[in-house]
């Protein structure tokens, strides 16, 4: 019996700590909660023990036994459907019974005695409000209430019928001492109720507001989900100007085809890192992912002055980290793909589309499209990142700090008329010209 509460007990202190809180079903808890409370009854024991048979020697001899044994009987009995995790769903319930009427009894134990002096104890009072405490440990209201009820109805019911049938010549000061008592230990569990409820909104607040923050930070750099938080940014449907960023592995589709799905998982896994940390390093947005395909977005829900110079930093920075780490895979024996990147400015509409059950932060716009066909038009110039004329025209002259090759009339597939565009060469085309002939100047 020792070894197997020493066992139950090392998880139930786990648990509290935070070990093994992360997952844990409703039965668990439910478990949790009954193996602590029986614990706690062990030592309500003791000190009933303590308070009757040391406390004080005027009371009823023979009602302290009964309670007492009562009381252990229902502890064991707790303990060990805790222990077995066997408690029903209506045990609490049983149990809050057993503790009111052990209440209602120490305060009328000079009923059973016969005699009709009656003088509510100090041992008394301290187990009422010692087991009123350990019913609000369970943190449900509606137990602390059922509590508080029985011990309050039974207390003044026996204490009416006693004066009501030795009503002849008898103070009523007893009733209305009981009733001041009475109305104390009332108040003393409506603040215990109000605790527990409010604890409970409290933690569901927390737990609702956790979910959130989660499943922004899917797409949200933590500072931008400050933001939402705090409700400085608004996600409702809004067009606004925004740098689009549109990133893709060359030649995945292939590779996807014959790889084990190990080395699929692990290249995905390294890929989505790498772009992930660098978008919301500059403040930005992962709007989804789209296999090897990642879209990004610099300005909603926070529009900020330096929105494109951030995307086009995040843009230099993402493709030196990415070329860096094909390299390293490459030097590890890995499969290693070379990639693209596409960033354009323009104004989208951005914002939560609430469809339903799943509702998605979502971006669309012409700006969107050009970005995309950006992208795909980098594979054509052997380039690794390629960005339209406005993105450079919005920085200034900071952006021709870097080798930029220009194309004045490029051709983006599915739309009619050109684009002036600027790209930097991957780093394999550095030593060779273009694959593909095209009209550039250096910047």
């Amino acid at each position: 019996m020792l070894s197997i509460l020493h066992d139950q007990l090392g998880v139930w202190f786990q648990t509290k700590s935070g070990t093994n809180a992360d997952g844990l079903t409703r039965a668990q808890r439910r478990w949790r909660v009954e193996l602590r409370s029986a614990v706690l009854r062990c030592l309500v024991l003791l000190i009933l023990i303590l308070n009757l048979w040391l406390g004080e020697q005027s009371g009823n001899a023979a009602v302290h036994s009964n309670v007492i044994t009562g009381y252990a009987i229902a502890t064991i009995l707790a303990l060990t459907l805790a222990l077995t995790n066997r408690a029903p769903v209506w045990a609490g319930n049983a149990f809050i019974v057993v503790d009111a009427i052990v209440v209602v009894a120490l305060f009328h134990e000079h009923l059973f005695g016969g005699s009709l002096d009656h003088n509510v104890t100090n041992a008394s009072l301290a187990i009422a409000f010692l087991l009123l405490n350990h019913v609000a440990l369970r943190l449900v209201p509606r137990l602390v209430l059922l509590f508080a009820t029985l011990v309050v109805t039974g207390w003044l019911s026996l204490l009416f019928v006693m004066m009501f049938r030795h009503s002849g010549g008898h103070s009523p000061w007893p009733l209305l001492k009981d009733a001041a008592l009475a109305m104390s230990f009332s108040f003393a569990a409506f603040v215990s109720f109000l605790l527990t409820r409010d604890h409970n909104r409290l933690l569901k607040q927390a737990a609702k507001s956790e979910r959130r923050r989660q499943n922004l930070s899917r797409f949200f750099s933590p500072a931008v989900v400050t933001e939402i938080q705090r409700g400085r940014a608004s996600l409702d449907l809004q067009r606004r100007p925004a740098a689009m960023m549109f990133v893709d592995l060359r030649s995945f589709t292939r590779f996807a085809e014959t790889a084990k799905p190990s080395e699929l998982e692990g290249l995905l896994a390294e890929y989505r890192l790498q772009v992930t940390q660098a978008v919301f390093e500059h403040s930005g947005i992962i709007d989804k992912f789209i296999g090897d395909g990642v879209m990004a977005v610099f300005g909603p829900p926070v529009p900020r002055p330096d929105d494109v110079s951030r995307a086009l930093q995040c843009a230099l920075e993402l493709s030196r980290k990415l070329d860096d780490w094909r390299q390293l895979r490459q030097r590890q024996g890995k499969p290693a793909l070379y990639f693209g990147i596409g960033l354009h400015v323009g104004p989208v509409i951005s914002g939560v589309l609430k469809s339903g059950q799943h509702d998605e932060f979502t971006v669309f716009g012409d700006a969107v499209n050009v970005a995309e066909r950006l992208e795909r038009l980098a594979k054509s110039l052997g380039a690794s990142l390629v960005v339209s004329s406005a993105v450079l025209d919005a920085i200034g002259p900071v952006a021709e700090t870097h080798p930029w090759r220009r194309q004045l009339d490029a051709k983006l597939e599915g739309r009619s008329g050109t684009l002036s565009i600027a790209y930097l060469a991957a780093a394999h085309q550095h030593k060779t010209t273009a694959r593909h002939p095209v009209c550039h100047e250096n910047l």
